[in-house]
């Protein structure tokens, strides 16, 4: 279990039990978060859950640009046979998960206890009118690149590896229920599509709670991606992984945190990119006030020197920053 180094409240736990959750067109809801959508699992806080996700791309697609039928997942294939009901975004999402005694108001938390590849080879994809450059490049291409599980690498084109670092891009759970069913691209305060990079094996999400039992989802697998997914989509693929919830009460969040073993972080999305570092810098400010009771001119100078803000994608509808600070910074606290 992480330690929790800036959220000073209190974690529900029970005896923790071990959940699996597979794809299937029973378990999936395809691009959108919604308070109204019924929980496929529910666990208590301290449970872990095994979680295997499905494929974005058609299998149709992914046989026409080289992938032999089979390699394509089985899961993924009956899903997008089955399942009719999509939009307005594009993920599918496992889930959602139900974690008994979470309350609007409360932390959910999400370790990412491990991750593992899925499949072995991965899929980039840009189409017209979207990404960064949509006047540079107004048409559909798709790019499979091969993953080697052994030296965790993908391999992009002969002289050019790709290290892999698996990560779920949409993690979040479901919006205010007055918000209705919202589309699985942008990120909010619900978290979903982050496409950050940074949350590897080893991180801890903390997500605001909207809707009673969080109702938590997750989908859109990458074995990797530079900050910016510039061109609409990273390395995108099947992953598994373990993940732990838990409960907390305390102080509520206003948008999603996070940590790794080494930083901590806070996060920050608006159409618009100057908002969101914004967002992102008061979150940190409101962070280092709270946790290590700086004053806020203190917290504000601390985010100068010793904060690195980063551009998370640009190609979401809301634009994401994050910032983090070493945890370093704090050892003689």
């Amino acid at each position: 279990m992480p330690l929790v180094l800036f959220l000073l409240i209190t974690p529900l736990t029970l005896p923790a039990e071990q959940h699996t959750l597979l794809s299937t067109p029973a378990t999936v809801h395809w691009g959108y978060y919604d308070a109204a959508q019924p929980p496929v699992l529910r666990v208590h806080s301290g449970d872990t859950v095994d979680i295997r996700t499905a494929m974005i791309d058609t299998p149709e697609a992914l046989e026409r640009n080289g992938v032999p039928a089979a390699q394509i997942d089985p899961a993924s294939r009956e899903i997008h046979r089955a399942i009719k009901d999509r939009g307005p975004g594009p993920h599918i999402l496992t889930g959602p998960i139900f974690v008994e005694g979470a309350e609007p108001g409360d932390t959910l938390e999400v370790h990412i206890e491990s991750i593992r590849l899925g499949l072995p080879y991965a899929l980039n994809i840009f189409l017209p009118g979207l990404g960064v450059l949509p006047r540079d490049f107004p048409y559909e291409h798709r790019k499979i690149t091969p993953l080697d599980a052994k030296r965790m690498v993908a391999r992009f084109a002969p002289g050019i590896e790709i290290p892999i670092r698996p990560f779920f891009g949409s993690m979040g759970v479901a919006p205010p229920e007055g918000a209705g069913r919202i589309s699985s691209a942008p990120p909010w305060i619900h978290a979903g599509n982050l496409d950050n990079k940074e949350l590897v094996a080893g991180a801890t999400l903390y997500i605001p709670v909207h809707a009673r039992g969080g109702l938590f989802s997750v989908g859109d697998a990458h074995a990797a991606q530079g900050n910016g997914e510039v061109c609409l989509s990273a390395l995108e693929t099947v992953l598994s992984g373990v993940l732990r919830f838990s409960v907390r009460k305390g102080p509520r969040l206003l948008w999603p945190r996070a940590e790794t073993p080494t930083h901590l972080m806070t996060m920050g999305f608006d159409e618009d990119l100057d908002a969101a570092i914004r967002i992102a810098l008061r979150e940190m400010i409101s962070l280092l006030v709270e946790r290590y009771k700086l004053s806020r001119e203190d917290a504000y100078v601390l985010s100068s020197d010793a904060a690195d803000f980063s551009i998370t994608q640009l190609v979401d509808g809301k634009r994401g920053v994050h910032a983090m600070i070493p945890k370093s910074v704090f050892d003689g606290r």
